[in-house]
């Protein structure tokens, strides 16, 4: 069974890179599914994505209190909102209104996660 949670890793970690540059698709819940997966198949690659400097800390503070910061929250807003544009332009209108309930609840469900004691990000 550790090979299959390997394998979820890997892969989650690819899309998660692929979802910086490619708009829709989320990093975050696949970064942190990566890190899930890691920590169940890897020693090795979860010990490297905790210490990986741009999603070490965002990892270490899911892990210990569900926290995202206001920051991960903004750009996650900010990416939803020109995907919903996008849809709007150019999606069918029941394509459009879905992916923007979807959106909007998942919106919804970030914005009530807690911060980062330390967060000071845009405050």
């Amino acid at each position: 069974m550790r090979w299959a949670w390997w394998s979820l890793a890997w892969i989650s970690l690819g899309l998660g890179l692929v979802g910086i540059a490619l708009p829709g698709l989320p990093t975050v819940p696949f970064v942190l599914l990566s890190a899930y997966a890691a920590a169940r198949g890897s020693e090795r690659l979860h010990a490297r994505l905790l210490a990986d400097p741009r999603f070490g800390p965002m990892i270490r503070d899911w892990q210990a209190r569900g926290a995202v910061s206001r920051r991960a929250k903004w750009m996650a807003l900010t990416s939803m909102g020109g995907s919903a544009l996008v849809l709007a332009v150019l999606a069918p209108t029941w394509a459009a209104v879905t992916g923007v309930v979807f959106m909007g609840s998942v919106a919804l469900w970030l914005w009530r996660r807690p911060e980062p004691a330390q967060d000071n990000d845009f405050s």
